[in-house]
Parts: C-alpha cells; structure tokens; sequence
C-alpha cells in the first residue's frame, strides 16, 4: 500500500513546511503503510506534474490538503488524479465545513472530516473501503452540506506520533519564514500543540478542534529540539502553535527543560502568545531558555472592535505583553486585521495609530479573511464564491459601515508606510534584516490587488 500525500502550489508570502502532511506519513508509515509527500508549493509544481508523479509511483492512493485559497487547485488535482483512475482523498479545514460540495467539484472517493491521522489509516487497511469510519464520507453518504457528519478520531496523545523530519528535510524551508525575522539559519519548525480554547469570531479553529487544545510533553519537546539540532544541522527553532503559553506551568516547564537540557539555540513563538496570558515571570524564564521573539494577535487597536469579535482581551492587555518584551529585550511582533465588523476609517487609524506608538518591532497588517468554520461565516450567512480565491487575505470579502474595499486595502498600505518607515525602526530591524523579510515586506506593500466592481 502506497500513499502520495501532496500540498498544492498557490501563492504565499510565508513558506514552512507542511507539518501537517507529514505528520499524516509519519502515522501512516507507523502501521505500514508506505507514503511520498509531494509538495508543490515548495517546488513551484503544476497540477499535471504532480499527477504524473503520482502516477508514475505506482501509487495507490493520493490524499490532498485543502483549505478554502486553495479549493480551485485542490479541485483540478484531483479531477486529473481520477482521469488516472487513481483513488482520492481530500482533507482539511474546506472539506470539513463543505464536504458534500466538495466530493461533487472534485469527483474525489472521499472527503476526511477532521484530522486525518486516524481516519486515513483506518481507511487505507480496509483497502479504500468505507465500513463507516468515523469521519470519513463519500457521496454514496452525503446527501449535502446541510447535513451533520461525525468528525474522526482524533490521536488523543500526540506524543503517539513519531517525529517528522526524515519525511521533510528543515534545510529546504529556509525562505519566506514564519514570523519574518530569523537569527540564524537553517532553522526548523515545531508544532507543540493542537487547537486553541478561545472562540474569536473570525477563526475557524474553534470549529475544528471543537475548542478543546491538545499538548505534546514537554520531555517530546525536548526530544525533538535535539533531533532538529544534532541530526538536521539546525540553529534556530519557530514554534508554530496558536497559543503555546496557554497553561503557565507547561511554558515555565518547557523554559526550564530547555535550560537544564544545554539547548542554546535561538527560538521564537511566530503564531503568537495570547497577551493576556504573558506575565513577567513567563517573560523571564522564555528569555533565559533562549527565546528572542513572540508575536501576539492585537487585531484592532479598538476594544469595542475586540469585544464584537469576542477576543477576550483588551488594549491594555496587549501593552501590558508589548512592554514586558522590550523590558527584557526580546523582539515583539503583532498581528492586526483591517475590515472587522464594526469597522469604520476612524477605527482602522485608531489601529494604524496603537502600532505606530507602540513598542512593537513587528507588525503584520492583515484583510479580514471570512473562513468557512468560523461564527463569523454563519453570522454573515457568508456564501462561498469560488471566482476569487487568488485573492485571498487581500481582496476584501466584506464590507462594514459603508466601507469600500479601496478603503480597507489603503489603510493596509498606510499602516505598513506609517510603521517601517521610521528611523528608528530601521535600526530596530537591523539585526534581523535579510533578503527575505525584506521582499516579504515590499510584496505586501506594492501587491495590486483587482478590486472588486472596478
């Protein structure tokens, strides 16, 4: 049995490894089952490609990742992987909210609800036959997406997962980092966690993981930054999780073990601490563990923006987190979203003006995305439009208080001008100016995007 696992080619302003595929191999290969991970992304291949290798490696199978920017290409694939007469799974945040829909564009065998791990396996021994898998469906079972489906099991204790790196090699995923800066290269990437117990509106992981947040050890942690280290060559480490101090105890721990362990690499939270989680004692001990960067989810620079988006934290909170990082000399970046409900042009320079007098070194100006999953989708009665997908956290989706999309998209290139070009940032960023960010930084700021109704 033969498995080709495969990330498809869209655009990106980050690249990072697709952890989540090969997680999926690394479990799969754990009961037997033989995998290849196609990334195209990585490698700038077109669908035909990529098809033709599936083919020509005999495969018995090909399972797709998808989510919503690349439904379009996810589609395309796997009409071609069945004119090849090759079985298809689809997997993802997409298929799980429109599965039905999903399994009639594609012509797929079959669409996984949830996480894979689990699912794809037990489907793989049983030869591609669906004996009523938790989770997985066909349209032999779908009626359409106004039906409830089940979720898969999911792998309730991820330490069960072996470790990933033989599958994707951390040297080849050294441009476009997460989290833009870096200090040394190669680096690698690690996922300590699943889901986030937070419901923000405009997520979907509240809808994925059921609000409920899964931890690998720390000791499995550690493990790993020594792998990464001694086998792969690598000198710095990104954690990729939504929120990896959510429990006090379990950053204070991982802190100390790094310590006690020698690990003296550079490492950086790039997905963001929650603010109102950050306290000075956590801040003490992620700087003598070697941490030189974390990035927290601002969003707007308005609390009655943050409280229609149920954030659960204030302005004050995220100065409280901003100031404790350049008390202790570490690098604090943000995320922030233009175009929220409740979005006026006062509020988007409230926002504009709360990064400009911070003490942030980062800051990542987004366009609000609406995710399928997310409360913000069904509040909106949000309808999927598959015509513009190439324009995904650029072209705005909605539209509040009589904004217009030139509106939002300019107050996005105003608050990159009025944050970078500054003196003081230039020699804020200098030690972590590299080609790389740089390029990041300029494609955001001279992207043209088509505006809708131009």
């Amino acid at each position: 049995m033969k498995i080709a696992l495969v990330r498809v080619h869209t655009p990106v302003l980050q690249l990072v490894p697709p952890i989540n595929l090969a997680t999926l191999s690394a479990y799969l290969e754990k009961y037997g089952i033989q995998t290849i991970i196609i990334d195209a992304l990585k490698y700038g291949m077109d669908n035909p490609e990529i098809a033709e290798i599936a083919l020509k490696e005999n495969v018995d199978a090909v399972g797709i990742g998808c989510m919503t920017a690349e439904y379009n290409k996810v589609v395309e694939l796997s009409n071609l992987i069945k004119e090849k007469k090759i079985k298809c799974i689809i997997g993802g945040i997409h298929p799980t909210v429109f599965p039905y829909q999903t399994l009639i564009d594609s012509k797929a065998d079959f669409v996984i609800c949830g996480e894979g791990e689990i699912a794809l396996t037990q489907l793989a021994l049983n030869n591609f036959e669906n004996n009523n898998i938790k989770g997985v469906y066909s349209l032999s079972n779908l009626k359409d997406d106004k039906q409830s489906v089940d979720f898969a099991e999911f792998v309730a204790n991820l330490d069960e997962i072996p470790f990933i790196w033989d599958k994707i090699q951390p040297k080849k995923y050294q441009s476009k980092p997460s989290g833009q800066i870096y200090k040394k290269m190669p680096f690698g990437y690690i996922m300590a966690s699943r889901g986030c117990s937070y419901n923000c509106t405009f997520c979907a992981s509240s809808y994925l993981y059921k609000g409920k947040v899964r931890i690998r050890s720390v000791e499995n942690i550690i493990i790993e930054m020594k792998e990464l280290i001694n086998l792969y060559g690598v000198k710095e480490i990104k954690f990729l999780d939504d929120n990896i101090a959510f429990k006090k105890d379990y950053i204070l721990n991982l802190c100390n073990l790094i310590v006690d362990n020698n690990i003296t690499i550079p490492w950086a939270c790039t997905s963001g601490l929650r603010a109102k989680d950050v306290d000075e004692e956590i801040v003490l001990a992620l700087k003598k563990a070697g941490c030189y960067n974390f990035n927290i989810g601002i969003e707007s620079g308005n609390n009655e923006i943050l409280k229609k988006v149920n954030k659960q934290e204030n302005i004050e909170d995220f100065n409280k987190a901003i100031n404790l990082a350049y008390k202790h000399n570490i690098v604090c970046g943000a995320f922030f979203v233009f175009g929220l409900p409740g979005e006026t042009k006062e509020t988007m320079q409230e926002t504009i003006n709360f990064a400009k007098n911070s003490k942030l070194t980062i800051a990542m100006f987004n366009i609000l995305e609406i995710l399928p999953g997310s409360k913000l989708w069904n509040d909106l009665n949000y309808k999927f439009d598959r015509s513009n997908l190439e324009n995904s956290y650029s072209q705005p989706r909605y539209l509040p208080n009589n904004l217009t999309a030139k509106d939002i998209i300019n107050a996005q290139k105003q608050a990159l001008r009025n944050f970078y070009f500054r003196p003081k940032m230039f020699f804020k960023l200098l030690p972590f100016i590299k080609l790389s960010p740089v390029m990041y930084f300029f494609e955001r700021l001279f992207k043209k995007v088509k505006i809708k109704g131009d």
